[in-house]
């Protein structure tokens, strides 16, 4: 009895061996478990080495960061001057430089919105009057001519705001637009779903380019002589009828993914089909497609780089207007890697809110 005691205790304080623990076992279980992956694991590491360090001098030990741009010239790593001296004209673009505390102002009162808003607790019918009021003033400081502020022609409008307001306005557009599609095209009136089907269908099958190139160039030519649509407007449109096309068809996945059984339940208890869409089918099935339309706002968030096709300088564009001027043409590397970097945070941003709110609705669904 006593020598079964001292055996058991003895194995209790057994470790595992170093090599199936910490960073040993990992690397052997998910680096080496095998000798195909041993290889490959092999060549990347040669690969990081023989690209990580020239990398690494390029953009921080090499670089420099306060230069003018003949200095740049000489300079074998990166110029990260070219940023700080052109921030204004990548950022606010061709927008007055005196004038430029307005769209300042009206970004981060978007921000600030949409930060408001990621909490569910504040959903309801106040966040909408302040969401309208905020766009009001936003669209006052923006375009001026009331409260004293001096008027700005929209032709102005350019670099990061007239990026995010392509892309916010076009979003938040499309995606009630793609439901109202997806459920027109669902619907059992012949007229409805044929009107839905050749809408979506067409708008699929062309790109965004040729829409920007109509609203832009074909549609003035349908209109009065005296009447002129804004620029700005008509591409706003153009991105809104695209995405919401390809919104619909991911909610439309949504609904096919329903049970039967759920509008066989709405109906036993009397719900008409707008009591049913809303309270029963729309919040299951627009939880499903989270993630593919996320997918889709990113990509139209990052497709109104488009819009030079018709002279319109959202952000990318003024950066390479910066690349234009003699002494910064050889640092384009530095500005488009800038650029890309802002792209990276809003889109990262964006994926990752789709990711908590996925979750937060699966934890509710579940209690």
């Amino acid at each position: 009895m006593t020598e079964a005691n001292v055996t058991t205790e003895s194995g209790d304080d057994l470790k595992p061996p170093i090599s199936q623990t910490g960073i040993i076992g990992w690397a052997r279980h998910n680096l080496f478990n095998g000798w195909f992956n041993s290889v490959l694991t092999i060549l990347i590491l040669v690969a990081a080495w023989q690209l990580i360090p020239p990398i690494i001098n390029w953009v921080f030990i090499d670089s420099v960061w306060n230069t003018t741009g003949a200095a740049c010239q000489e300079v074998k790593g990166a110029c990260w001057s070219v940023i700080p001296a052109n921030l204004r004209l990548v950022v606010f673009g061709f927008y007055p430089a005196e004038l430029q505390w307005r769209p300042l102002l009206a970004m981060i009162m978007l921000i600030s919105l949409l930060l408001y808003s990621k909490n569910r607790n504040n959903w309801g019918k106040r966040l909408l009057i302040i969401w309208l009021f905020g766009l009001f003033l936003m669209g006052v400081l923006m375009r001026g001519g009331m409260f004293g502020l001096e008027p700005v022609e929209s032709a102005k409008w350019s670099g990061l705001p007239l990026t995010l307001m392509l892309s916010f306005f076009g979003m938040v557009a499309a995606y009630p637009l793609g439901v109202v599609l997806a459920l027109g095209r669902r619907s059992n009136l012949m007229g409805i779903r044929s009107l839905c089907v050749v809408y979506i269908e067409m708008i699929r099958g062309v790109p965004l380019i040729s829409l920007l190139f109509m609203s832009s160039i074909m549609f003035p030519l349908f209109l009065p002589k005296d009447l002129n649509i804004d620029k700005i407007l008509r591409a706003q449109v153009a991105i809104i009828i695209f995405a919401a096309a390809y919104i619909a068809e991911v909610v439309r996945g949504g609904l096919q993914a329903i049970d039967k059984g759920q509008y066989e339940a709405a109906e036993s208890i009397g719900l008409n089909y707008y009591q049913t869409m809303r309270l029963v089918i729309l919040p299951q099935a627009l939880k499903i497609v989270i993630p593919p339309t996320v997918g889709i706002l990113i990509s139209t968030f990052k497709d109104t780089s488009l819009v030079v096709i018709i002279a319109l300088y959202d952000m990318l564009n003024t950066s390479k207007s910066v690349l234009s001027n003699p002494e910064w043409m050889g640092s384009s590397s530095e500005v488009y890697i800038f650029v890309a970097l802002i792209y990276f945070v809003f889109c990262y941003l964006m994926s990752s809110y789709s990711r908590r709110l996925e979750e937060e609705l699966e934890y509710k669904t579940t209690d």
